[in-house]
């Protein structure tokens, strides 16, 4: 998932250990007092506290938590989004069948039912699933959550790309008939896709057309959240969102403001996850980024997007060790990485490719990105903590600072002698720019000449980057990106972003608009593959292959700092790459 991910998605989406020891976040935690731990408070808990268990344990209700966010997210819609941030925050509304555990570093990772009763129980060689949910489930109106809402869930955010497409499209790829259903909108059967089924209103079975080992991860996305068919609304939806948790839209003002309050039909009997603990939690959008940095350092805000402060917020937290000990750095189980435009010429020319490669001084960019703290230099796809992942530099250059002639070299062998191209970069993030414009500055050195072009980030990949034709139209051939794991596999970071079958229209996330048949074969492969050590050997293989062929220039391995907020239940989570668990946060106003 893109990595504002999210998930994951984007971040997309899984993360690395945290430096130390870790432990979850349970009722049985110990009590702190409620003003210890953040920024502005009395008592810090200490830098990195939050990767190591949670600071400022607390059970206490009440209060409202704001919430803000530099730009607006894809959509609050469970089934239309993939930020990572929006993976975690949308639990709070939007129930799905499985989820993360809140807990430190790599805890976070722990997998546990959450709308389901317990994991799924798989048969055929791992070709079915059956997941059983909970009793006594109610939506906020208090009718009756059924197997038959997840299904529709499932249905209308993979199999109307042409309403819905922001989020993966997993189950469209591997459920038995997905590449022939159209949809519930144009699907006017009440049958729907018949390779779910949902025998009675407790249980749904999924058949996939190959075994897919790690199908618990794939059904904790917010996809998996229920929706009732006679409330959805399509894209509009999103304006009138059927809760399923423990919190309800009291309004939503578009692209300015949403607003939730509890949900008096949740019933706690039926989540031992969620706590609940405000009363209100309002998210204000569009909100400065460095004006997020200072709410959060006053006491007033969480940040939402969760990537970290701002370079003049850092420098000022880095510089004062009281102000030290109210962060939180962790890596962030994202790769900062530029992708090539495979689709736009000459960058067909993998020679052309190698050429940026070599081109791009790293240490630049890492500079630009906040500097050693931000994240380390990096050279293969996958991230030191994901399965599978194997030091390599294919395009190793003196101090990482870029080699001029071997780049020149391969432009003469690709034909040219100067390239002009645009690079995209999120116009709603500094860094991201920053890092933009110092590598346009290492390429401008052997003759690539190449044009920043800004978009926002809520727009970034349904109308830009995420384009295909407006890239190969505009004549984008490079596009900054971030990207964590939708889960904590090599599968689960490969599969959107390297996977010929992952090419969408709108929505696209494989911005390199790669397809490289042995790629998405060994992909196949290594998640039908039972043996763990077998299966990480494959990404290994996949990765190596993408270096070869250069689509993806990897920057940096993504750390993130964060100003910790003055609230309760504080845990930098590996499942949300590196960010705070929003599952159960309270105020400690």
């Amino acid at each position: 998932m893109e990595g504002k991910a999210p998930i994951m998605r984007r971040s997309a989406l899984a993360a690395i250990a945290a430096i130390g020891s870790a432990s979850l976040l349970l009722a049985g935690c110990s009590k702190a007092d409620d003003n210890s731990g953040g920024n502005g408070s009395g008592k810090s808990a200490g830098a990195n506290a939050a990767t190591k268990g949670v600071v400022n344990a607390s059970s206490k209700k009440g209060g409202t938590l704001t919430y803000e966010l530099s730009d607006v997210p894809d959509s609050f819609d469970p089934g239309n989004t993939y930020y990572a941030y929006m993976y975690n925050f949308s639990r709070l509304y939007a129930r799905p069948l499985m989820t993360f555990q809140p807990g430190a570093g790599q805890k976070g990772n722990t997998l546990v039912p959450d709308l389901a009763a317990g994991k799924g129980v798989s048969s055929d060689g791992g070709k079915t699933w059956t997941y059983k949910l909970r009793s006594g489930l109610k939506y906020e109106d208090g009718s009756p959550i059924t197997s038959k809402d997840v299904k529709y869930a499932v249905e209308r955010s993979n199999f109307a790309r042409d309403v819905l497409s922001l989020g993966p499209n997993y189950f469209q790829q591997f459920l038995v008939g997905g590449d022939k259903y159209k949809g519930p909108y144009k699907d006017k059967s009440a049958k729907g896709l018949s390779s779910i089924e949902t025998p009675d209103d407790t249980t749904i079975v999924f058949h996939l057309k190959q075994a897919f080992q790690e199908f618990d991860y794939l059904v904790a996305a917010p996809q998996t959240a229920p929706v009732p068919q006679a409330k959805d609304k399509g894209v509009d939806y999103v304006k009138h969102i059927v809760s399923s948790g423990p919190y309800k839209f009291q309004s939503y003002d578009e692209g300015k403001q949403a607003v939730l309050v509890r949900n008096s039909n949740w019933d706690a009997k039926t989540d031992p996850l969620r706590k609940a603990l405000p009363d209100k939690i309002v998210v204000n959008l569009k909100v400065n980024a460095e004006t997020i940095d200072k709410d959060v350092l006053a006491g007033t805000a969480i940040d939402l997007g969760g990537t970290g402060v701002q370079a003049q917020t850092q420098a000022q937290l880095l510089s004062d060790a009281s102000k030290k000990a109210n962060t939180d750095n962790t890596y962030g189980g994202r790769l900062v990485y530029m992708a090539i435009n495979t689709k736009v010429k000459p960058f067909d020319n993998v020679a052309c490719r190698k050429a940026v490669e070599y081109a791009i001084d790293k240490v630049s960019v890492q500079t630009a990105e906040g500097g050693p703290i931000r994240g380390d230099i990096a050279s293969t796809v996958l991230p030191p903590d994901i399965p599978g992942y194997q030091k390599a530099d294919v395009y190793a250059t003196p101090g990482n600072k870029g080699d001029v002639a071997k780049a020149k070299a391969q432009l003469k062998t690709c034909g040219k002698s100067t390239i002009s191209t645009n690079i995209t970069a999120r116009s709603d993030r500094p860094q991201e720019i920053d890092a933009a414009t110092a590598i346009i500055a290492s390429l401008k050195k052997v003759g690539i000449n190449a044009s920043l072009k800004q978009y926002p980030s809520g727009k970034y990949f349904t109308d830009y980057a995420g384009v295909p034709k407006f890239t190969e139209k505009n004549n984008v051939g490079l596009m900054m990106m971030q990207w964590g794991a939708d889960w904590p596999s090599g599968y689960g970071f490969l599969q959107q972003i390297l996977n010929g079958k992952a090419i969408s229209q709108s929505g696209n996330t494989n911005l390199s608009s790669y397809d490289n048949k042995d790629v998405n074969s060994t992909l196949a492969k290594a998640i039908a593959t039972e043996d763990t050590n077998q299966r990480n050997a494959l990404y290994t293989q996949i990765d190596k292959q993408a270096m070869d062929d250069a689509v993806i220039v990897p920057l940096a391995y993504f750390k993130v700092l964060l100003a910790r907020p003055k609230a309760t239940n504080l845990v930098s989570s590996a499942a949300w790459s590196g960010q705070y668990d929003y599952l159960n946060i309270g105020t400690s106003k």
